[in-house]
């Protein structure tokens, strides 16, 4: 049976899902109301997605204990000695490049699911049973995270157990958004916790952080996990702000002034002349309502700015304003070229003029025959890789580590063909795990292997040929014939030629 009942099983799902995509279409044996079927067919859509969501959770729960069965399984199955850690590492690897999902979304993965699988029981079977999603099972078991056995048990029944009082028209979790569940779960929480809410708010306090996300368009997400009452006191302040420089001739809206405000106080150096004070009403938090310290001697903040700390890579025709070619913003992706200019002019700490190979836009290869990774080789990989090269892994280039892929001890070379650059993270577990990298190339970065003989991809940049002005008419070869000519820089004489 084995493998063969599983894949009958989901052969059956597929020809089920045909059946179900038929009847979507109208396409069915017979309408859903032959007196009305147009209505019928709205009605029986709501069927289907309804269904569809019981399903999706129930595969969802699925997966959860597969993804559990396999961790158990793996740590039985490995070598004697190996560390928990390096196992358990092991194991958010492999189930993330099945899932093709990144590192951090896998260990989150299976955070819940062995939350799901050995400390809440109902909620696992009522997300089996389809009356709640992952998402409400996920918000049950971060709510339950730091909740004692006893605790755990307490939070799942007020909510599932049905023997439980509740009125009788109240909604079931499973019939509210799962971020008003969150709500309700993470209110009886605070309320329960063995540990009192002070205490347990002072741990969290030295968990504060800023996060940085980059998103489309040239745009990126900064956000801050702060004390409640400095959150909120800083949401009311550049409401504040916003509202009082709206007025007839401002043509920004309310939104663009609150960004433009924010982008303009993290950005200016110095400290709030203000202090935190008061039990978390926004008004005990007095700040300055300027853009950084020191307003009253420099209200626009421009000479306190801080400058780009940046490795950003410009095409030279875009720098020259020649073309709008985007550049690439190391850590984030392309940028518009007038982001790029800026960046360049106005004190970008690291910028790299590099030469790309004109048919396919790569970095040129360079290679060395001593163990020793020199800082231009660094950049080299950093520029073909972009960032840590695991299946997911996002980790910026800039905090990874160069690595041989064929040990020098074995007879490698120290040349980028031979180079990958993990992050911290993806190296440890190269060097204590079964997982090992495959062959790279000199524009393409090394793809894994992991202990069962899987092979999982690495992401690739998608270089591209550089654009050409229509003014400049030159021949890749003839270009590459320039190029290698000695002395005065190759794509300076070029240009100059052609102008």
């Amino acid at each position: 049976m084995g493998r063969e009942a599983v894949a009958r099983a989901f052969a059956d799902i597929r020809a089920a899902l045909a059946v179900l995509n038929a009847e979507v279409d109208g396409c069915g044996s017979e309408p859903f109301s032959a007196a009305d079927p147009l209505a019928g067919l709205a009605d029986g859509s709501l069927d289907i997605l309804a269904g569809a969501a019981a399903v999706e959770a129930g595969v969802a729960g699925l997966k959860a204990r597969a993804a559990m069965k396999y961790a158990d399984t793996a740590h039985a199955l490995a070598p004697p000695g190996m560390p928990v850690q390096a196992q358990e590492m092991a194991v958010a690897a492999e189930i993330g490049c099945v899932l093709a999902i990144g590192p951090r979304a896998a260990s989150a993965f299976l955070s819940v699911s062995h939350a799901l699988t050995t400390t809440l029981p109902l909620t696992l079977a009522a997300l089996q049973a389809g009356t709640i999603s992952w998402q409400h099972a996920r918000g049950m078991a971060d709510e339950a995270a730091t909740l004692d056995p006893a605790g755990a048990a307490a939070l799942e029944a007020h909510f599932l157990d049905p023997d439980t009082p509740r009125p009788a028209g109240a909604a079931t979790i499973g019939e509210m958004p799962a971020h008003r569940f969150k709500h309700k779960a993470r209110t009886w929480r605070e309320r329960h916790h063995p540990e009192s809410l002070e205490k347990r708010h002072t741990k969290a306090v030295a968990d504060r952080r800023v996060e940085y996300r980059p998103d489309q368009d040239g745009m990126a997400w900064l956000s801050a996990c702060l004390p409640a009452h400095q959150a909120l006191a800083g949401w009311n302040r550049l409401n504040a702000l916003a509202r009082a420089a709206q007025g007839p001739h401002e043509p920004r809206t309310l939104t663009q002034i609150r960004a433009d405000h924010f982008a303009e106080a993290i950005l200016t150096s110095g400290t709030s002349s203000g202090s935190s004070r008061g039990s978390g009403d926004s008004s005990s938090v007095r700040a300055d309502t300027s853009a950084g310290a020191g307003a009253g001697t420099d209200p626009a903040g421009l000479s306190s700015r801080i400058r780009a700390q940046v490795l950003v890579t410009v095409p030279v025709l875009t720098l020259m304003g020649l073309t709008d070619e985007p550049a690439m913003l190391d850590g984030y992706g392309p940028i518009p070229a007038s982001m790029a200019r800026d960046l360049v002019a106005n004190g970008a700490d690291a910028f790299h003029r590099v030469l790309v190979d004109p048919r396919d836009g790569a970095p040129l290869e360079i290679g060395r025959t001593s163990y020793r990774v020199t800082k231009a080789m660094r950049n080299w990989l950093r520029l073909r890789d972009g960032q840590c090269p695991f299946p997911g892994c996002s980790n910026s280039s800039l905090d990874n580590e160069a690595d041989h892929l064929l040990a020098w001890h074995h007879g490698g070379t120290t040349g980028i063909s031979n180079l990958g650059q993990p992050c911290p993270k993806h190296h440890k577990l190269r060097h204590t795990t079964g997982w090992k990298p495959t062959p790279a190339t000199k524009n393409q970065p090394p793809g894994w292997t992991s202990p069962t003989g899987r092979h999982y991809k690495s992401e690739h940049q998608d270089w591209e040929p550089p654009h050409w002005p229509s003014r400049l008419k030159l021949g890749t070869a003839d270009f590459l014939h320039t190029a290698q000519s000695p002395g005065e820089d190759a794509l300076e004489r070029f240009l100059r030629a052609r102008a």
